[in-house]
């Protein structure tokens, strides 16, 4: 059970050439801001490596003790905040992650449930979102990367605590013309921060987000 009155935010540190990492700049520009309530944001750098990212989340949690944790990434083929609803059981690394390491169809958690779903109060965090005007959906699929890992390890950390939790991927930063503003991106993600810790917004929103395919 959550004790201290903090938010953990935690952001990727860049990889696969990419000079920044959207995910990190978004949560190293939250890193102390004061969200209602006085809870404090306290960001976190995880590493781009299979070996070491989940290793990295969990020290975090057990010395934090936060009372909800967001996990950020970076999508880059993606142009709007995608509320991550289902994470997998699975990696199956399309390139090497920053140690050169590329698992193929190995398992997150041996012997693990094949999914969790996110925690976090989704729908009224997209409807906060785009009723403010941000780019936002949710998504069925967190890819089978470090994201991948990182999210599904979040929700077997916290399954039988009372401490919500999930994943957002963000638009990347890189290229000429990104989706978004890091200032957009900084917002955006303190709206839905700010949403996910009120008490009505447990539950649904009351309208469909759904996909087709």
């Amino acid at each position: 059970m959550a004790t201290r009155n903090t938010v953990l935010l935690t952001g990727f540190e860049p990889f696969g050439g990419d000079p920044i990492n959207s995910s990190w700049e978004t949560a190293c520009a939250l890193d102390s801001a004061e969200l209602p309530g006085g809870v404090k944001v306290r960001a976190l750098q995880l590493p781009c490596r299979f070996g070491s990212a989940l290793g990295a989340l969990h020290d975090a949690i057990q010395s934090q003790q936060p009372r909800l944790v967001l996990a950020l990434g970076q999508a880059s083929n993606r142009r709007a905040f995608s509320l991550e609803r289902v994470a997998i059981n699975l990696v199956d690394a399309r390139i090497p992650d920053n140690d050169a390491v590329q698992p193929i169809d190995v398992p997150v958690v041996p012997g693990g449930p094949a999914a969790y779903f996110a925690t976090l109060p989704l729908k009224p965090m997209l409807q906060a979102l785009l009723s403010a005007g941000y780019p936002a959906e949710l998504s069925c699929t967190a890819g089978s990367y470090v994201c991948n890992q990182v999210f599904y390890g979040l929700q077997h950390r916290l399954r039988r605590t009372v401490v919500p939790s999930g994943f957002l991927h963000l638009p990347s930063l890189s290229g000429p013309e990104p989706a978004l503003p890091l200032e957009r991106l900084v917002s955006g993600t303190r709206l839905a921060l700010e949403v996910a810790l009120r008490p009505a917004a447990a539950g649904g929103a009351g309208f469909s987000a759904g996909q087709i395919s």
